[in-house]
């Protein structure tokens, strides 16, 4: 006879992923005949349970079965449980669950009514715990505690692409814009620097159709009475490639569509654009069009915000230049043609080529010279050497990536000289901040590269910072303290930091050797990495001597990665001719926006260095002294950044993306 009634809720192991052996929920439906139950389990799936594995059925706790608004209430505290509890109440449309103080955020894939002034007002002076779970109460508190203990706070949002970083940051953006009283321009500055960011650093892909290409950290500065008096952003690892090139069903960046879809026909001709399906750069990923995205309507807005961040119309138009120019750039072709027995190539003649002559203002030849030739120096003296079509292809999408990359940086200092404020001297009026890091989430594609590597590399630094403070720190203080508990085991992933950039003879230690010889290229830093790494547990070498993948157990999974094209991607420097190129246009605007300092961002306690490349921009360049790479910035930024977050008290938001999406 069975044990179970009809309406019970228990757990399922018989079911479960092999893989993990996580149980799944379930409740009875039949139990009618006595060797066998019928159970719809939480996908939604009927079973028949035999008698003989009636033991693979548990009961379920009361908790798991109502569902609670804290996991740390669960009777079952298990991964089941937590997997359980967020999905029955993200049916309900109840997206938000603490873990503790770590708010977990289920992105819902549309408007709920929950973010009104009325809410803000409601979790206003409110802690956490006395309202249901909501970001509005941790940006209540983040607040509450800055003013109250004088510390600053930091926020770190985290998640897979699509889950809801972005939109979460701007919540909190929009609930602390409010709260802080004073309704100045300043506040609605920080607000109105997101709709800009997105257009030129997000795009639609796969998985999110607003997704954030680079990362960012967001420091919003208090006075002392806790009105907003200023901010500043720092950014990290723009994907420069995907102007270039897009995945299948993935777009170029939003700016691309909003200005040839948002500009009028006069602005459009004098630029000599026609319609998104006319740009190769656009139609890669074969989707020109985002279902829930108004290109138009986004353009005016982006516009609007750029009014408030005061960029002046000639600021506007030299922007949409250059952006043109791109578009034209990505046009331009190349026939094949031998010269002293030496493969070659020519610039085909279009107009596409001669819109993007006369958009960055350099002259035909020179452009011509600069796509099809590769400058060297050979025993001191300069030497010409022609390329084929391939290469003549690659040194053009160098250079957008180039003219792109700069842009950014550019935009990025143009919203920070609008809303930074340098701190008072007055030792009476000590400002405060609350930062908030929207960064990547681990990734694990079919074909993972650089960029991934760097994004996970992140990833682990703080998944160290999460594991340190929520697990390390706390016990430590049960210590000092003389609490009795039982010790936590947690894996640590410090091992994995280690092998990636802390021990001697790093992986990024050893990619930045391998760039700075003239003669390393990705098969000899493949080499060294199996040579040196081959007995590490984390580190796996690739199959076979014709294999050029290795791979990664991180914290998360192991990860294989692509080593063709590392050591292009880490040295990241134009060649000299691209540069001479730009330093003899009449673009004043070009010219510029690769004239950017290496500058110095004070953030908090900290500082982040915003590196560009003055030495390899420079007319007069030492050729002996080398760029540093971009792992090396990324990784100095990494650090510097992490010793902003260790001085702040941290809030953790962990974001989540539903199956069913």
């Amino acid at each position: 006879m069975a044990v179970f009634k009809q309406g019970d809720h228990v757990w399922v192991s018989l079911f479960s992923n092999k893989e993990n052996g996580v149980p799944i929920g379930a409740v009875v439906k039949d139990n009618t005949y006595p060797n066998k139950i019928l159970i719809q389990d939480d996908e939604g799936k009927e079973r028949w349970i035999e008698a003989q594995n009636f033991k693979s059925l548990q009961p379920m706790h009361p908790s798991s079965v109502q569902g609670v608004e804290d996991m740390i209430l669960l009777g079952d505290l298990n991964e089941a449980g937590l997997v359980h509890n967020l999905l029955i109440r993200y049916q309900k449309n109840k997206i938000y669950t603490y873990t503790g103080a770590i708010l977990v955020a289920v992105n819902p894939y549309q408007v709920l009514p929950i973010y009104t002034m009325d809410q803000i007002q409601l979790y206003h002076n409110q802690r956490v715990g006395q309202l249901p779970p909501h970001v509005f109460a941790i940006a209540d508190s983040c607040y509450f505690d800055m003013k109250k203990n004088k510390r600053d706070q930091s926020c770190i949002i985290s998640g897979e692409s699509g889950a809801g970083k972005t939109e979460t940051t701007k919540l909190i953006l929009q609930f602390l814009a409010i709260i802080s009283g004073q309704h100045s321009s300043i506040e609605q500055q920080v607000l109105e620097a997101n709709p800009i960011l997105e257009a030129f650093g997000n795009a639609k892909t796969v998985r999110n159709d607003n997704s954030s290409r680079f990362g960012k950290y967001i420091e919003i500065h208090f006075n002392q009475n806790g009105v907003i008096e200023g901010a500043q952003i720092e950014h990290f690892l723009l994907e420069k490639s995907r102007v270039c090139r897009q995945a299948p069903e993935e777009r170029n960046y939003h700016i691309f569509y909003c200005m040839l879809l948002g500009m009028n026909e006069e602005q459009k001709k004098l630029l000599s654009l026609g319609t998104v399906s006319e740009y190769k750069y656009l139609t890669m990923g074969n989707c020109m069009s985002c279902e829930g995205r108004n290109d138009v309507k986004d353009y005016a807005s982006l516009r609007s915000a750029m009014k408030v961040l005061m960029f002046s119309d000639s600021e506007n138009w030299n922007i949409s230049k250059l952006l043109a120019s791109i578009l034209h750039l990505g046009n331009v072709e190349f026939s094949a043609a031998v010269s002293d027995n030496l493969d070659c190539s020519d610039v085909m003649p279009t107009s596409h080529f001669l819109a993007a002559v006369k958009l960055l203002e350099v002259k035909n030849m020179e452009l011509q010279s600069c796509l099809t030739n590769h400058y060297i120096i050979i025993r001191g003296e300069g030497v010409s050497r022609p390329l084929n079509i391939l290469q003549a292809s690659d040194r053009r999408d160098a250079f957008v990536k180039g003219i792109y990359g700069h842009l950014f940086l550019w935009i990025v200092n143009k919203i920070n000289s609008a809303i930074f404020n340098k701190p008072s001297q007055d030792p009476q009026n000590v400002r405060r901040s609350i930062g908030l890091l929207d960064i990547f989430g681990f990734e694990n594609f079919h074909t993972n590269s650089f960029e991934q590597l760097c994004i996970n590399f992140a990833n682990e630094h703080l998944q160290q910072f999460f594991v340190r403070h929520v697990f390390t720190m706390e016990q430590e203080e049960y210590h000092r303290e003389n609490i009795t508990w039982n010790y936590i085991h947690f894996n640590d992933n410090r091992p994995i930091l280690d092998l990636l950039a802390l021990k001697p003879m790093n992986i990024i230690s050893l990619l930045d050797e391998e760039s700075k010889f003239p003669k390393g290229t990705d098969a000899t830093l493949l080499q060294k990495m199996n040579h040196l790494h081959s007995n590490s547990k984390i580190y796996v070498a690739p199959k076979n001597i014709h294999d050029t993948k290795f791979g990664i157990v991180h914290f998360a999974g192991l990860v294989h990665y692509q080593a063709e094209g590392f050591l292009e991607k880490n040295r990241d420097v134009l060649s000299t001719d691209i540069i001479k190129l730009i330093y003899s246009s009449k673009n004043n605007f070009l010219r510029q926006i690769f004239q950017l300092e290496l500058s110095e961002t004070k953030l908090g306690r900290g500082t982040i260095r915003q590196a560009t490349f003055p030495d390899t921009l420079s007319k007069n360049a030492d050729a002996t002294k080398r760029p540093p790479t971009l792992a090396s910035q990324f990784k100095q930024s990494l650090d510097s950044l992490l010793k902003i977050l260790k001085h702040c008290q941290p809030y953790f938001i962990r974001c989540i993306k539903p199956n069913e999406f």
